[in-house]
C-alpha cells in the first residue's frame, strides 16, 4: 500500500528484495577516461577548526540530482544521483579533493535513480538503484569503476528498496526496503556485496503504514555491531538490530511522523552515542522536533530545532552539521554541544553529507552540486 507520495525526496514504499542468482558483468563506461572539469568554487572555504564553516560548491553535473554520497578520505569521494532530463542516472568519483570528478557509472543507467553509495576506497564501491520492482538493483566495481557486476536485482513488485550500510569490515551488510506485507524487508550480504539474500522477517516488527525516506541515503546506519534504520508515515520510529538484520526493536523517534514527515537520516559516532534527523517535506522550512537524540542506542529523546528539515546529518569532530534541501528552501547547521542547539551556518542547502576521520566534510545536492568544507 502506497501511504507516501512521490515528493521532492521520493520516499520509498513497499520491500521484498530477491537474491540475484547470476551476477551480470557489465561494460566499463566510455567516460571514464573523461575528467569533469569544476567551476569556481561559490564561497572562500573556511577552516572547519575555526569558529565560521563555509561551503566550497562545485557543479558537477548539472542534470544530475546528487542524494548518494560516501567521502572515504579527504581527497577521495564518490557520489551518485539520478537524471532530472530522463537521461541516465550517474556515479561520479574524485581522487584530488574535488579538484575534478570522473564519470565512472555502470552503462545502461537511463531511467535508475542511484540514491546510496557505500565505497571501500578508491577503487571499491557499491552503488544502489530505487524504485519499485526490478528498479531497485545493486551494483559493484572493484577497478574504479572501469567495470561494474549487477549482483542484485529485485523481483518483487511491491518491493522498493531506499538505503545500504556495511559493517566493519565491508563484508557484511544490509538494505532495507518498505514494508512488504507490513513488514520491513532486509536484504544481507556476507561477502562484500558479490550476493545479497533476503533475511527472514519473523523478527521485524508489524511496520503496516511506514516506510523508509531515500532522502540521503542514510536512513539506515551501522556502527560496531549495531544496525539502526528510520521510519515515517504512520509512525515515525528507529527500528535497532544487534544480530545482522535478523530481529529488530522498534521506538518512538520523537521526530512527528505524517504522510511524507518522519525520520531521514541517523548517524552514530559510537554504538551509544546517535542522533536521528528528519521533518517533513511538504513542510520543508519547519524544522520543529526534526532532531532526537540516543545515549544508548536504543532509546530516544527529543534535541534541538532546525531552520530546514533534517535530510542527512554527520560529526565532524566534536561538531555535528545537518543539511536539508527542499526545492528552494534549505541550509545547513551546526551544532556544538550533541545537538541540543543549533545555528544555522549556510543557506546552501544539500540532500546528502558525509563527513571523515581526518577532517574532510563533503555534502551534496540538486542541480548536481557538491560542497566541502
Amino acid at each position: 500500500m502506497r501511504t507516501f507520495p512521490r515528493l521532492l525526496t521520493a520516499p520509498l514504499y513497499a520491500v521484498a528484495l530477491v537474491a540475484l542468482s547470476a551476477p551480470v558483468a557489465l561494460a566499463a563506461p566510455a567516460a571514464l577516461s573523461a575528467p569533469v572539469a569544476t567551476a569556481t568554487p561559490s564561497a572562500p572555504s573556511a577552516s572547519h577548526h575555526g569558529r565560521n564553516l563555509a561551503w566550497d560548491v562545485t557543479t558537477v553535473d548539472a542534470d544530475q540530482s546528487f542524494r548518494g554520497l560516501d567521502a572515504v578520505d579527504d581527497r577521495t569521494a564518490w557520489v551518485t544521483g539520478a537524471s532530472v532530463s530522463g537521461g541516465a542516472a550517474k556515479v561520479y568519483r574524485t581522487t584530488n579533493a574535488g579538484s575534478s570528478w570522473v564519470d565512472v557509472s555502470p552503462p545502461g543507467s537511463t531511467g535508475l535513480n542511484f540514491r546510496d553509495v557505500e565505497a571501500v576506497d578508491a577503487r571499491t564501491a557499491t552503488v544502489l538503484a530505487i524504485g519499485e520492482g526490478e528498479a531497485s538493483r545493486i551494483y559493484r566495481t572493484t577497478d574504479g569503476g572501469r567495470s561494474w557486476t549487477e549482483t542484485f536485482r529485485n523481483d518483487e513488485p511491491t518491493a522498493f528498496y531506499n538505503c545500504m550500510d556495511f559493517f566493519p569490515g565491508g563484508q557484511r551488510g544490509l538494505a532495507v526496503s518498505d514494508p512488504v506485507h507490513g513488514r520491513f524487508r532486509i536484504v544481507a550480504t556476507r561477502d562484500g556485496g558479490r550476493s545479497w539474500q533476503v533475511l527472514p522477517d519473523a523478527g521485524m516488527p508489524d511496520s503496516t503504514g511506514e516506510a523508509n525516506f531515500s532522502a540521503s541515503g542514510d536512513c539506515l546506519t551501522i556502527s560496531g555491531r549495531d544496525a539502526w534504520f528510520g521510519s515515517g508515515g504512520a509512525k515515525s520510529r528507529v527500528f535497532h538490530s544487534r544480530d545482522g538484520g535478523y530481529s529488530w526493536s522498534a521506538t518512538d523517534s520523537t521526530i512527528p511522523a505524517g504522510e511524507a514527515a518522519g525520520v531521514f537520516a541517523l548517524a552514530f559516532r559510537t554504538p551509544g552515542q546517535g542522533i536521528a534527523v528528519g521533518g517533513d517535506f511538504a513542510e520543508p522550512a519547519d524544522g520543529t522536533d526534526a532532531v532526537a537524540r540516543s545515549a544508548n542506542g536504543r532509546t530516544w529523546r527529543g534535541a534541538g530545532d532546525l531552520a530546514h528539515l533534517g535530510e542527512d546529518v554527520s560529526w565532524l569532530g566534536h561538531r555535528l552539521v545537518v543539511v536539508g534541501q527542499g526545492g528552494a528552501i534549505g541550509g545547513s547547521s551546526v551544532s556544538t554541544d550533541n545537538g541540543r542547539t543549533w545555528r544555522q551556518f549556510s543557506p546552501e542547502a544539500f540532500h546528502t553529507l558525509d563527513c571523515t576521520r581526518d577532517g574532510a566534510c563533503w555534502a551534496a545536492g540538486g542541480g548536481g552540486r557538491v560542497g566541502r568544507l
